[in-house]
């Protein structure tokens, strides 16, 4: 029979009114360690939703690496590149590459009425991915692109077609300013909203055709190859995967391609959210202070109350070691109810964050309105993991207290 947690348990469930101090100080203790535990669950919940949410949307609008002239700087009047069939097949035998899609870009001015707008066309090709702008559409359709003849649809942000008081099925017309200066009509197929202000607010999606010819490209022209790819954290490798497929050799017209990764491209978004580490791991850090402090306290306490039952142990035989591990036991008790209780509530503020967005935010500052939650159940239990080794360290400090209590002097006590 283990004697010491015998006694652990008896203390633990004992209704004796000399624990009218411990008990009220117990439950703050448990409380205090349970909201802790809500508020790192939620911060690491929020900060992966928010890199999440954010990396899906810049890679939906841009692609995780671009394949373009390496004489490009970042500007939306790209030199072109002559498409290359071969590399382009060798580029979606690697493993990580999700699809290749062609694209070319133009900076414009809308024009409805009275009203300007300036724009950069997306010109795309019937293999683009219309799964991410597809999922964000709010009226209308995204265009549709024949082989034969170039198509007028084209799809607008819901930013652009409030200021023009635009809607699917209008028309809109596009002034380019070059020599000599060129104008298209288009139609509205549909309407989309990401959230994205920077994006929502320049971009306009038309046939991949129109730009080749404003920009008197030959057909087999493109500003470059847009490259999804099957998992985010892939970029690294593919990226040099690519490069010493394409960007290793000149190209057979004497061009240079250059590899650049989403990160490269969107840096001050990129650099926003890194930012977010370093607030989850402060955050991090006080709670597990505030969660000591709450052990440490609570651990004197029960010694203190309980420093007769300590003296009277020691003139009976037991050791140090025995009458530091009741009180470890104990409080290591309360640890685990108070990170069961954490769990619980954790979790329904997670569910129903998730659920039902219950808060809010500002779309034009956060690119989203609501707080995106995900967590993985590998980093819950690490999470639980951690706080149980922290604070069973620390237990080990105040628990130390008992080694110097004399006998005769905690008998007296009172």
């Amino acid at each position: 029979m283990n004697v010491t947690l015998f006694i652990a348990r008896r203390i633990l469930f004992s209704q004796s009114k000399s624990r009218r101090i411990s008990k009220p100080i117990t439950w703050f203790n448990i409380l205090g360690i349970a909201i802790s535990f809500v508020v790192m669950f939620i911060s690491i919940a929020v900060v992966m939703g928010f890199k999440q949410e954010i990396k899906y949307k810049v890679s939906g609008f841009s692609s995780h690496l671009v394949v373009s002239n390496y004489d490009a700087n970042y500007s939306f009047e790209t030199n072109p590149i002559y498409i290359n069939k071969n590399d382009i097949e060798a580029i979606r035998h690697i493993s990580t590459v999700k699809n290749v899609q062609l694209f070319a870009t133009k900076p414009g001015i809308i024009k409805v009425g009275n009203i300007l707008h300036g724009a950069v066309l997306k010109g795309v090709y019937k293999d683009f991915d219309w799964s991410f702008l597809r999922s964000h559409i709010v009226t209308g359709k995204v265009p549709t692109f024949a082989d034969s003849t170039k198509s007028n649809e084209v799809l607008i942000s819901k930013k652009i077609s409030n200021i023009l008081a635009v809607k699917p099925g209008d028309a809109l017309y596009v002034y380019f300013i070059q020599d000599p200066p060129r104008m298209r009509k288009f139609i509205v197929s549909g309407i989309y909203e990401t959230m994205m202000e920077d994006f929502d607010n320049m971009f306009v999606f038309v046939d991949l055709r129109h730009i080749q010819k404003l920009n008197d490209w030959q057909p087999n022209q493109v500003s470059g190859y847009e490259i999804n790819l099957k998992h985010f954290d892939s970029i690294p490798a593919a990226r040099q995967m690519i490069y010493s497929l394409v960007g290793a050799k000149f190209q057979n017209d004497g061009t240079k391609l250059k590899v650049s990764s989403i990160q490269e491209r969107y840096p001050y978004i990129f650099d926003w959210i890194g930012l977010f580490d370093t607030n989850l791991w402060v955050i991090l850090i006080l709670m597990m202070i505030v969660s000591g402090f709450n052990i440490i306290s609570g651990l004197l306490v029960l010694v203190l109350e309980r420093v007769n039952m300590i003296g009277l142990l020691k003139t009976m035989g037991f050791y140090d070691s025995n009458i530091r591990k009741i009180f470890i036991y104990l409080s290591s008790a309360y640890i685990l109810f108070g990170l069961l209780l954490g769990n619980i509530l954790a979790y329904v503020a997670y569910y129903l964050q998730k659920t039902y967005h219950v808060v809010s935010l500002n779309k034009a500052s956060y690119y989203i309105d609501y707080v995106p939650v995900q967590i993985e159940w590998w980093q819950v239990v690490l999470l639980n993991s951690a706080i149980v080794v922290i604070t069973f360290i620390i237990l080990l400090v105040p628990s130390s207290l008992i080694s110097r209590i004399e006998p005769i002097k905690a008998i007296k006590f009172d």
